[in-house]
């Protein structure tokens, strides 16, 4: 009688935990739910809020609203949390320049930034490049040869830049001298700005590669059919080969390194310089010597820190041009 009597407790005490456990799970679930919602109603709003006000820039002639961009973004840049970041990154690549000298780089830098979020909006009137009239219009193009150069003998090439200036407009050019490349780029974090972008890129830049666990076989793929390929090489990457930038220790991407290997291809840097006029200089330079190691096997990790070297040259000539908000070194959780 006893034993049956405890039997019967054990048991709806056993029944009622397994109860409380699914309530638990299920209350865990609910505040999952709301957290998402709240997150992706977050981004809509920033996403609405980024779009509405490049839409009214649209309403203004294309100096004006870059100008207008430009002054905004250097007022709003130094009063968020990325304005620390950019200091600390400047310090670092900078050691023997004054507070003063650091923030006023930062501060240009917020306002190239604002200009290229307007450049967006205006940017088939900006790209007015016509070989047979050089010089007449917004866009200057030097390595004109080279670009006919690769599209007039196809085959498997690579090539790469920095975020210098208004690095968008390097794809536009190859478009419009007939030069398509399959762009390796990553998407904003954002879903809804993303999708915006994409479809804004795709249209004026061809075939685009979202940056992702797959994207290596994309660019292998096009490479292996005698096309080219478009990368960006100075983005933070945490699985990354050890190299310096700006004498700090840094992770660099391996996939140019391992994809010039692997189709031992031509490999061409390239960069925008923003002019003064909100005009625009495009520079595509010879093919680079990629260095071999003693079996004479191009040497993956010493490419990469080919490729810091080139970019780290044009950040020094134009400091100002680059996006010093882009947490390059790993450091934004130790500031």
């Amino acid at each position: 009688m006893t034993s049956t009597r405890h039997w019967r407790v054990w048991k709806g005490g056993r029944s009622s935990g397994k109860s409380s456990s699914r309530w638990i799970d299920l209350v865990k679930q609910i505040i999952t739910r709301i957290v998402l919602a709240a997150r992706n109603l977050s981004q809509w709003l920033v996403a609405q809020f980024a779009f509405v006000s490049l839409t009214l820039l649209k309403l203004f002639p294309a100096d004006a609203a870059i100008n207008f961009a430009d002054r905004v973004m250097r007022w709003i840049g130094p009063k968020t949390r990325r304005h620390r970041l950019m200091l600390t990154n400047l310090q670092r690549a900078y050691p023997e320049k004054n507070a003063a000298e650091i923030e006023a780089i930062a501060l240009a830098s917020w306002g190239h930034m604002g200009r290229l979020a307007a450049e967006y909006v205006f940017l088939d009137e900006l790209f007015d490049f016509d070989p047979a009239k050089p010089g007449q219009g917004r866009v200057e193009v030097s390595g004109v040869d080279l670009f006919l150069e690769l599209r007039d003998n196809p085959r498997p090439f690579i090539v790469f830049t920095g975020h210098t200036a208004n690095f968008e407009l390097l794809p536009v050019a190859g478009a419009a001298f007939g030069l398509y490349v399959t762009v390796l780029f990553r998407p904003p974090n954002n879903p809804y700005i993303a999708e915006k972008v994409f479809a804004f890129r795709e249209r004026r830049m061809g075939k685009l590669v979202p940056s992702h666990a797959g994207s290596s076989f994309a660019l292998a793929r096009q490479l292996e059919q005698g096309g080219g390929v478009g990368v960006l090489v100075d983005q933070k990457f945490w699985k990354g080969v050890d190299t310096q930038f700006f004498g700090n220790p840094v992770k660099t991407n391996p996939l140019l390194g391992k994809l010039a290997r692997q189709f031992e291809c031509d490999v061409y840097p390239a960069r925008c310089i923003r002019l003064p006029g909100n005009r625009f200089r495009l520079e595509i330079e010879p093919k680079v010597a990629l260095p071999r190691n003693e079996r004479g096997q191009l040497d993956v990790a010493a490419t990469a820190q080919l490729l810091n070297d080139k970019v780290e040259t044009w950040v020094r000539e134009y400091p100002e041009q680059w996006l010093w908000y882009h947490d390059r070194w790993s450091i934004k959780n130790e500031i």
